[in-house]
């Protein structure tokens, strides 16, 4: 489990394919503390697990399923990544619930300046949108921010000077693919509310409250 502040920004040092799987060694300081084999580090989003590891850098496996529904298939020696490791059971709730399972991506179609706050516009498919909600929370990146604006095609978000410098949204383009998380809340919200028994009678009914004990 993540809460979106990432911890440092780092760095590709090689990306290895093997048929429809890589393999992604990256450089890193702040992330490598306490961290052992088989942790979890949220790689822009994506929530990867330790294979190996150095004094400055550690190594993960990318499976098929992953490169498919993410950018990290996209990633070259030298690309900046977002980093953050799995939350501790002290640590401060500083963000939202991250999972770290990228339910798609999203393209980057505008960013404009607006004072010291910058604003990114991301165009996203509408399975991605019916979850979101204007002021409710979206993981660009793996990043927790709020959504300011949303249409049918599209939301923005508007950033600080302080989010900028310290995750890679300052280093990306107009055009530029992202990795999307939904607020994890909705798809439980709405899972719940459509029992797969229900499904063809109509969904949401005072009998269906009923019968699972809402009434």
């Amino acid at each position: 489990m993540f809460t979106g502040i990432i911890e440092e920004v780092g760095s590709v040092i090689s990306v290895t394919r093997n048929g429809t799987s890589s393999n992604i060694r990256i450089r890193a300081s702040k992330v490598l503390e306490g961290t052992s084999l088989g942790d979890s580090i949220a790689v822009n989003g994506v929530c990867l697990t330790v294979t190996a590891m150095g004094s400055d850098w550690f190594q993960a496996d990318v499976m098929n399923e992953t490169l498919s529904r993410s950018s990290l298939g996209s990633l070259r020696s030298g690309s900046p990544v977002d980093l953050e490791r799995a939350m501790a059971a002290d640590g401060r709730f500083g963000g939202h619930i991250v999972s770290g399972h990228i339910d798609g991506t999203g393209t980057i179609s505008d960013i404009r300046n607006d004072g010291i706050a910058v604003w990114y516009t991301v165009s996203a498919p509408s399975q991605i949108l019916r979850y979101i909600v204007e002021k409710g929370s979206i993981a660009i990146d793996g990043i927790s921010l709020t959504v300011a604006k949303l249409t049918d095609r599209d939301f923005s978000v508007s950033i600080i000077p302080h989010t900028a410098a310290c995750t890679v949204l300052s280093q990306r383009k107009t055009g530029d693919t992202v990795n999307l998380e939904n607020d994890i809340i909705g798809k439980y919200v709405e899972k719940l509310m459509k029992p797969a028994e229900d499904a063809r009678s109509g969904g949401v009914s005072l009998d269906m409250l009923a019968r699972n004990g809402f009434i």
